[in-house]
């Protein structure tokens, strides 16, 4: 048996709205559709977090 590590077939990627950390010492973000808080604290730092939108792959 052989397995092929051949190309794979590219993820798309879309606009996705996120939630972003406000702290300068830390990268968090999060899909808003994953966050269950309508203004959520950063998971990491908990810090406070903004919204803004990525281009990220899409999940399926």
């Amino acid at each position: 048996m052989s397995f092929s590590r051949g190309p794979k077939e590219p993820v798309p990627e879309v606009e996705t709205n996120v939630w972003s950390c406000t702290s300068d010492d830390c990268q968090g973000w999060m899909r808003e559709t994953y966050s269950f808080n309508e203004e959520p604290a950063c998971p990491l730092c908990k810090s406070t977090m903004e919204r803004e939108v990525r281009v990220i792959p899409e999940m399926k």
